[in-house]
């Protein structure tokens, strides 16, 4: 009875949140690796390969391309045995999840509600995303995303963001395709990053009665913006926060990119 009602409020946190973070979970919930499936078995590089029944991610996926070929971007994004202990998929987004940029309720809470949406903000040129699935924290879903900008695009991105942290502690609601979610108790913390300039802030994500304690942070390196989310789909009262590890081999490969 247990396990089936960890299950239950599982699956209740995996499709609020798919309602809640639009773009971000991406394939993340898709991916948990072993702490969401004991049956994953680890592959030489680290990535838990699923079993065979398990149902993939829908939607187009962002293929990693061949070195030679691939963008700056695709560089820069993470692939399936860069970390070890973290599955990582470049799938399309969660199926449950609808697309676009979010509206927030409250004009400085924008910035806030974009981030939610397929990229961090309309001023972003082109996104590769990524979702990650720890094997070594139970439940701990990861979403990454690489973003190029004008620079003084991407500058302009961080003042929003920071200034729309300070405005918004109260918390905001956002709609996108007819779906709302609401965000509780937006409070900056501290995080450190190798990037020019970041900003770092915990909500509590809200919709169909369940919610989710969400940690972001978004990076500046130059004119490129790296954005990060973890939140955990097992245990939704659980306090998240994005390893730094994640953050490191992010910023260490969009510093390789060029």
């Amino acid at each position: 009875m247990r396990m089936k009602a960890r299950f239950t409020a599982r699956r209740r946190t995996r499709t609020a949140s798919a309602v809640l973070l639009p773009a971000l979970l991406l394939a993340a919930t898709g991916c948990g690796g072993a702490a969401d499936d004991p049956g994953a078995a680890p592959d030489a590089k680290g990535s838990a390969a699923p079993r065979a029944t398990a149902t993939p991610p829908a939607g187009p996926a962002t293929p990693a391309s061949p070195k030679a070929a691939a963008s700056r971007l695709e560089r820069a994004a993470l692939e399936p045995g860069d970390l070890d202990g973290y599955q990582i998929s470049a799938q399309g987004k969660n199926p449950n999840a609808p697309s676009g940029q979010p509206q927030a309720d409250r004009k400085a809470c924008q910035p806030l509600a974009d981030v939610m949406g397929d990229k961090p903000d309309p001023a972003a040129r082109e996104t590769v995303n990524r979702g990650l699935g720890s094997q070594k924290q139970v439940g701990l879903a990861i979403s990454a995303s690489v973003s190029s900008y004008a620079e003084a695009d991407a500058k302009r991105l961080m003042d929003r963001l920071r200034d729309a942290v300070a405005e918004c502690g109260t918390g905001f609601s956002a709609t996108v395709q007819k779906q709302t979610g609401s965000y509780r108790d937006v409070k900056p913390v501290a995080y450190k990053t190798g990037g020019d300039e970041n900003v770092s802030w915990t909500t509590t994500a809200v919709a169909g009665g369940v919610s989710a304690q969400v940690h972001l942070v978004v990076v500046r390196q130059g004119d490129t913006v790296v954005r990060l989310m973890a939140l955990n789909v097992a245990d939704a009262a659980k306090k998240a926060q994005l390893p730094q590890e994640v953050a490191d081999k992010q910023l260490e490969k969009v510093r390789k990119a060029g």
